[in-house]
Protein backbone atom coordinates (compact mmCIF):
# COMPACT_ATOMS: atom_id res chain seq x y z
CA UNK A 1 0.00 0.00 0.00
CA UNK A 2 0.92 3.42 -0.98
CA UNK A 3 2.54 5.51 2.39
CA UNK A 4 2.23 2.52 4.40
CA UNK A 5 2.67 3.21 7.70
CA UNK A 6 3.03 7.09 7.42
CA UNK A 7 0.31 9.36 8.41
CA UNK A 8 -1.23 11.16 6.43
CA UNK A 9 -2.83 14.49 7.71
CA UNK A 10 -5.16 17.32 6.52
CA UNK A 11 -5.96 20.61 8.25
CA UNK A 12 -9.19 22.47 7.42
CA UNK A 13 -9.44 25.90 9.03
CA UNK A 14 -12.85 26.55 6.87
CA UNK A 15 -14.66 23.42 6.35
CA UNK A 16 -18.18 23.61 4.30
CA UNK A 17 -21.36 22.06 3.25
CA UNK A 18 -20.84 21.90 -0.50
CA UNK A 19 -24.35 21.55 -2.09
CA UNK A 20 -24.20 21.16 -6.09
CA UNK A 21 -26.99 20.86 -8.88
CA UNK A 22 -26.57 20.05 -12.37
CA UNK A 23 -29.37 22.21 -14.78
CA UNK A 24 -29.90 22.12 -18.19
CA UNK A 25 -29.79 26.33 -18.46
CA UNK A 26 -30.41 29.15 -15.93
CA UNK A 27 -33.39 31.49 -16.47
CA UNK A 28 -34.11 35.02 -14.87
CA UNK A 29 -37.17 34.46 -12.34
CA UNK A 30 -37.77 30.60 -13.06
CA UNK A 31 -37.32 28.10 -10.52
CA UNK A 32 -35.62 24.91 -11.76
CA UNK A 33 -35.56 21.63 -11.25
CA UNK A 34 -32.17 19.87 -11.19
CA UNK A 35 -31.23 17.19 -12.86
CA UNK A 36 -29.03 16.07 -10.82
CA UNK A 37 -27.68 16.72 -7.21
CA UNK A 38 -25.38 16.06 -4.57
CA UNK A 39 -24.42 17.10 -1.05
CA UNK A 40 -20.62 16.50 -0.08
CA UNK A 41 -18.18 17.60 2.86
CA UNK A 42 -16.31 20.34 1.57
CA UNK A 43 -12.95 22.36 1.85
CA UNK A 44 -9.40 21.51 0.52
CA UNK A 45 -8.40 19.46 3.09
CA UNK A 46 -11.50 17.67 3.77
CA UNK A 47 -11.23 17.17 -0.35
CA UNK A 48 -8.13 15.28 -0.11
CA UNK A 49 -8.45 13.17 2.77
CA UNK A 50 -11.31 11.82 0.85
CA UNK A 51 -9.67 11.49 -2.36
CA UNK A 52 -5.82 9.91 -0.25
CA UNK A 53 -9.11 7.70 0.95
CA UNK A 54 -9.94 6.15 -2.42
CA UNK A 55 -6.57 5.81 -2.89
CA UNK A 56 -6.54 3.09 -0.34
CA UNK A 57 -4.51 5.65 2.23
CA UNK A 58 -6.37 6.05 5.65
CA UNK A 59 -6.45 9.96 6.33
CA UNK A 60 -6.50 11.73 9.39
CA UNK A 61 -9.11 15.11 8.54
CA UNK A 62 -8.46 17.79 11.13
CA UNK A 63 -11.24 20.15 11.08
CA UNK A 64 -13.43 22.71 12.63
CA UNK A 65 -17.07 22.68 12.85
CA UNK A 66 -20.12 24.46 13.79
CA UNK A 67 -23.97 24.06 14.62
CA UNK A 68 -25.88 21.35 13.05
CA UNK A 69 -24.72 21.61 9.46
CA UNK A 70 -21.17 21.23 11.01
CA UNK A 71 -22.79 18.21 12.71
CA UNK A 72 -24.23 17.35 9.16
CA UNK A 73 -20.71 17.30 7.58
CA UNK A 74 -18.88 15.47 10.35
CA UNK A 75 -21.46 12.62 9.55
CA UNK A 76 -21.18 12.49 5.59
CA UNK A 77 -17.24 12.98 6.49
CA UNK A 78 -16.86 10.00 8.93
CA UNK A 79 -18.41 7.73 5.90
CA UNK A 80 -15.84 8.51 4.00
CA UNK A 81 -12.91 9.15 6.45
CA UNK A 82 -11.19 6.49 8.18
CA UNK A 83 -9.94 9.30 11.03
CA UNK A 84 -11.87 12.40 11.42
CA UNK A 85 -10.93 14.56 14.13
CA UNK A 86 -13.70 17.77 14.71
CA UNK A 87 -13.32 20.63 17.07
CA UNK A 88 -16.69 21.83 17.68
CA UNK A 89 -17.27 25.89 17.37
CA UNK A 90 -20.62 28.24 18.06
CA UNK A 91 -21.96 29.55 14.93
CA UNK A 92 -23.13 27.79 11.80
CA UNK A 93 -20.71 25.89 9.39
CA UNK A 94 -20.84 27.41 5.86
CA UNK A 95 -22.72 26.24 2.87
CA UNK A 96 -21.26 26.56 -0.85
CA UNK A 97 -23.46 26.17 -3.75
CA UNK A 98 -22.01 24.70 -6.95
CA UNK A 99 -24.28 24.89 -10.17
CA UNK A 100 -23.25 23.14 -13.13
CA UNK A 101 -25.14 24.73 -16.63
CA UNK A 102 -25.36 22.10 -19.91
CA UNK A 103 -26.33 24.85 -22.66
CA UNK A 104 -24.45 26.80 -23.20
CA UNK A 105 -21.51 24.81 -20.31
CA UNK A 106 -20.94 26.94 -17.40
CA UNK A 107 -20.19 26.50 -13.75
CA UNK A 108 -20.86 29.20 -10.67
CA UNK A 109 -19.79 28.81 -7.57
CA UNK A 110 -20.77 30.98 -4.19
CA UNK A 111 -19.08 30.55 -1.52
CA UNK A 112 -20.59 31.30 1.90
CA UNK A 113 -19.34 32.39 5.02
CA UNK A 114 -18.16 30.83 7.96
CA UNK A 115 -17.72 31.25 11.96
CA UNK A 116 -14.91 33.01 13.09
CA UNK A 117 -12.76 30.34 15.00
CA UNK A 118 -11.92 31.06 18.35
CA UNK A 119 -8.42 30.75 19.74
CA UNK A 120 -9.13 28.29 21.74
CA UNK A 121 -10.52 25.98 19.27
CA UNK A 122 -7.47 27.02 16.59
CA UNK A 123 -4.78 26.28 19.63
CA UNK A 124 -6.50 22.28 19.61
CA UNK A 125 -6.79 22.34 15.93
CA UNK A 126 -2.94 23.14 15.45
CA UNK A 127 -2.15 20.55 18.50
CA UNK A 128 -3.81 17.89 16.93
CA UNK A 129 -1.90 18.54 13.91
CA UNK A 130 1.69 18.65 15.14
CA UNK A 131 0.53 15.58 17.53
CA UNK A 132 -0.63 13.63 14.16
CA UNK A 133 1.76 14.83 11.92
CA UNK A 134 5.32 13.98 13.50
CA UNK A 135 7.38 11.94 11.23
CA UNK A 136 4.47 12.16 8.84
CA UNK A 137 2.62 14.40 5.56
CA UNK A 138 0.63 17.00 6.69
CA UNK A 139 -1.28 18.69 3.72
CA UNK A 140 -1.84 22.55 4.74
CA UNK A 141 -4.65 23.89 2.64
CA UNK A 142 -6.99 26.81 2.03
CA UNK A 143 -7.28 30.25 3.26
CA UNK A 144 -6.82 31.19 6.96
CA UNK A 145 -10.04 32.21 8.49
CA UNK A 146 -10.74 35.79 8.91
CA UNK A 147 -8.99 37.66 12.26
CA UNK A 148 -6.21 34.87 11.83
CA UNK A 149 -2.69 36.30 10.77
CA UNK A 150 -1.20 34.76 7.83
CA UNK A 151 1.96 33.56 9.44
CA UNK A 152 0.23 30.84 10.67
CA UNK A 153 0.61 28.07 8.15
CA UNK A 154 4.58 28.68 8.28
CA UNK A 155 5.00 28.53 12.23
CA UNK A 156 3.09 25.22 11.59
CA UNK A 157 5.16 24.14 8.86
CA UNK A 158 8.24 24.91 10.76
CA UNK A 159 6.87 22.96 13.61
CA UNK A 160 6.32 20.35 11.77
CA UNK A 161 9.67 20.25 9.82
CA UNK A 162 11.08 19.95 13.44
CA UNK A 163 9.20 17.17 14.54
CA UNK A 164 10.27 15.20 11.36
CA UNK A 165 6.83 15.95 9.41
CA UNK A 166 6.24 17.06 5.75
CA UNK A 167 4.20 19.54 4.81
CA UNK A 168 2.54 20.42 1.88
CA UNK A 169 1.29 23.04 0.90
CA UNK A 170 -1.59 24.81 -1.21
CA UNK A 171 -2.59 28.15 -0.51
CA UNK A 172 -1.76 31.65 -1.94
CA UNK A 173 -1.25 35.46 -1.14
CA UNK A 174 1.00 36.03 1.94
CA UNK A 175 -0.26 32.88 3.25
CA UNK A 176 1.85 30.61 0.83
CA UNK A 177 4.94 33.74 0.71
CA UNK A 178 5.17 32.94 4.01
CA UNK A 179 4.88 29.50 4.63
CA UNK A 180 7.13 28.43 1.50
CA UNK A 181 10.36 30.54 3.31
CA UNK A 182 10.09 27.40 5.59
CA UNK A 183 11.42 25.18 2.32
CA UNK A 184 8.29 22.36 2.61
CA UNK A 185 8.32 19.33 1.03
CA UNK A 186 5.56 19.92 -1.83
CA UNK A 187 3.50 22.89 -2.99
CA UNK A 188 0.64 23.31 -5.68
CA UNK A 189 0.14 26.61 -6.74
CA UNK A 190 -1.50 26.51 -9.95
CA UNK A 191 0.14 29.78 -12.51
CA UNK A 192 -2.01 33.05 -11.18
CA UNK A 193 -1.07 32.16 -7.56
CA UNK A 194 2.72 31.28 -8.95
CA UNK A 195 2.93 34.90 -10.54
CA UNK A 196 1.35 36.26 -7.34
CA UNK A 197 3.98 34.75 -5.26
CA UNK A 198 6.54 36.15 -7.67
CA UNK A 199 5.37 39.60 -8.48
CA UNK A 200 5.93 39.09 -12.46
CA UNK A 201 4.26 37.38 -14.98
CA UNK A 202 4.77 33.90 -16.43
CA UNK A 203 3.25 33.96 -19.87
CA UNK A 204 5.39 31.17 -21.37
CA UNK A 205 5.56 27.15 -20.21
CA UNK A 206 9.35 28.25 -20.70
CA UNK A 207 9.04 30.72 -17.23
CA UNK A 208 7.27 28.60 -15.50
CA UNK A 209 9.77 26.21 -15.70
CA UNK A 210 12.68 27.96 -14.81
CA UNK A 211 10.61 29.51 -11.50
CA UNK A 212 9.77 26.24 -10.67
CA UNK A 213 13.25 25.09 -10.75
CA UNK A 214 14.67 27.96 -9.07
CA UNK A 215 12.35 27.19 -6.05
CA UNK A 216 13.28 23.92 -6.02
CA UNK A 217 16.87 25.19 -5.52
CA UNK A 218 15.74 27.27 -2.75
CA UNK A 219 14.62 23.95 -0.75
CA UNK A 220 11.40 22.99 -1.75
CA UNK A 221 11.65 19.52 -2.23
CA UNK A 222 8.55 19.84 -5.01
CA UNK A 223 6.89 22.15 -7.36
CA UNK A 224 3.61 21.46 -9.44
CA UNK A 225 2.32 24.26 -10.93
CA UNK A 226 -1.51 23.10 -12.33
CA UNK A 227 -1.74 25.06 -15.53
CA UNK A 228 -5.98 24.26 -16.90
CA UNK A 229 -6.35 23.62 -20.15
CA UNK A 230 -2.47 23.25 -20.57
CA UNK A 231 -1.77 20.48 -17.75
CA UNK A 232 1.20 20.78 -15.02
CA UNK A 233 4.38 21.16 -14.42
CA UNK A 234 6.71 19.23 -11.56
CA UNK A 235 9.65 20.58 -10.65
CA UNK A 236 12.07 17.87 -8.47
CA UNK A 237 16.02 18.20 -7.83
CA UNK A 238 16.36 15.95 -11.30
CA UNK A 239 14.19 17.85 -13.19
CA UNK A 240 11.28 18.89 -14.40
CA UNK A 241 8.22 17.13 -15.93
CA UNK A 242 4.94 18.12 -18.26
CA UNK A 243 2.09 16.12 -18.25
CA UNK A 244 -1.01 16.49 -19.85
CA UNK A 245 -4.12 15.19 -18.52
CA UNK A 246 -6.38 12.87 -20.09
CA UNK A 247 -9.14 13.68 -22.12
CA UNK A 248 -12.74 13.07 -20.28
CA UNK A 249 -15.96 15.06 -20.21
CA UNK A 250 -15.73 17.55 -18.06
CA UNK A 251 -19.22 17.77 -15.16
CA UNK A 252 -17.88 19.54 -12.41
CA UNK A 253 -14.11 20.98 -11.95
CA UNK A 254 -15.14 21.43 -8.59
CA UNK A 255 -12.63 18.96 -6.47
CA UNK A 256 -10.48 18.71 -9.04
CA UNK A 257 -7.43 19.77 -8.25
CA UNK A 258 -7.42 18.67 -4.46
CA UNK A 259 -7.86 15.54 -6.33
CA UNK A 260 -4.61 16.13 -7.64
CA UNK A 261 -2.90 16.79 -4.92
CA UNK A 262 -4.18 13.86 -3.22
CA UNK A 263 -2.67 11.94 -6.04
CA UNK A 264 1.12 13.50 -5.74
CA UNK A 265 1.24 13.21 -2.10
CA UNK A 266 0.19 9.22 -2.44
CA UNK A 267 3.22 8.94 -5.20
CA UNK A 268 6.06 10.77 -3.73
CA UNK A 269 4.58 9.07 -0.46
CA UNK A 270 5.43 5.81 -1.56
CA UNK A 271 9.08 6.66 -3.23
CA UNK A 272 7.66 7.30 -6.86
CA UNK A 273 9.49 9.04 -9.62
CA UNK A 274 8.23 12.76 -10.47
CA UNK A 275 6.98 11.17 -13.73
CA UNK A 276 4.94 8.26 -12.38
CA UNK A 277 4.04 11.00 -9.35
CA UNK A 278 2.66 13.16 -12.21
CA UNK A 279 0.49 10.83 -14.15
CA UNK A 280 -1.01 9.41 -10.78
CA UNK A 281 -2.15 13.69 -10.16
CA UNK A 282 -3.44 14.01 -13.61
CA UNK A 283 -5.48 10.72 -13.90
CA UNK A 284 -7.28 11.97 -9.82
CA UNK A 285 -7.76 15.30 -11.13
CA UNK A 286 -9.37 14.27 -14.72
CA UNK A 287 -11.39 10.99 -13.15
CA UNK A 288 -12.87 13.89 -10.28
CA UNK A 289 -13.96 16.52 -13.16
CA UNK A 290 -15.44 13.65 -15.04
CA UNK A 291 -17.69 13.41 -11.91
CA UNK A 292 -21.24 15.13 -10.91
CA UNK A 293 -20.89 18.42 -8.90
CA UNK A 294 -18.92 17.64 -5.69
CA UNK A 295 -18.05 14.32 -6.07
CA UNK A 296 -14.41 13.01 -6.46
CA UNK A 297 -13.11 10.54 -8.59
CA UNK A 298 -13.62 6.12 -8.48
CA UNK A 299 -10.79 4.64 -7.92
CA UNK A 300 -11.82 2.00 -10.64
CA UNK A 301 -11.12 4.53 -13.54
CA UNK A 302 -7.32 5.55 -12.32
CA UNK A 303 -5.44 2.47 -14.27
CA UNK A 304 -6.81 3.73 -17.76
CA UNK A 305 -6.46 7.41 -16.88
CA UNK A 306 -3.15 7.00 -15.46
CA UNK A 307 -2.24 5.45 -19.14
CA UNK A 308 -3.29 8.27 -21.36
CA UNK A 309 -1.95 10.84 -19.09
CA UNK A 310 1.11 12.04 -21.52
CA UNK A 311 4.34 13.40 -19.44
CA UNK A 312 7.53 14.32 -20.81
CA UNK A 313 10.74 15.93 -18.97
CA UNK A 314 11.68 18.69 -20.16
CA UNK A 315 15.36 20.04 -21.12
CA UNK A 316 16.69 22.66 -19.44
CA UNK A 317 19.24 23.28 -16.07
Amino acid sequence: MAGAGVALVTLTLQPGLDVSYEVDRLLDDRKLHASHYRVDPGGNGINVARALERLGLPAHACLAVAGETGELVERLLRRQVRHVHAVRIDGETRINATVQQARPPAQYEVIGNGPPLPEAALRELLGLVRELGADGIVALTGSVPPGTEPGLYARLTRDLQARGGRVVLDMQGEALALAVRERPWLIKPNRWELEQLLGRALPRIEDVRREARALVRQGVRHVCVSLGAQGALLAAADGVWRGLAPSVKVRSTVGAGDSMLAGLIAALARGDEPERALRLGLACGSATAAQPGTEIFEAERLPALIEQARVRRLDGD
